[in-house]
């Protein structure tokens, strides 16, 4: 018994080290500030809480409202992008 705990006081220490030595490296105000409570909010009106390096975040689709976890076929087009593509389709073959 008495290796094992000296073995375990070995790789704690080695990991001590090793975030003391990364911490070293890493260069300081360089990092954009974290919040560990960012506001996440949905087109469908769902909001939740992540960490984040923005304070606001605002998104298309959650999970509440994606069509694999709820179950409900819905096509998402936000931008039209199908009628972009049968536009460009047209125009090259017209040349």
């Amino acid at each position: 018994m008495q290796i094992y705990k000296n073995a375990n006081i070995r790789i704690l220490a080695s990991f001590a080290f090793i975030r003391r030595f990364v911490s070293y490296l890493m260069k300081k105000d360089i990092h954009p500030t974290y919040y560990p409570n960012a506001q996440v909010r949905c087109a469908c009106g769902n909001t939740f809480t992540v960490g984040s390096t923005k304070e606001f975040i605002e998104i298309e689709i959650c999970s509440k409202c994606h069509p694999f976890y709820t179950g409900k076929e819905k096509i998402v087009d936000k931008m039209g992008r199908v009628e972009k593509f049968r536009k460009r389709l047209a125009k090259k073959k017209s040349k």
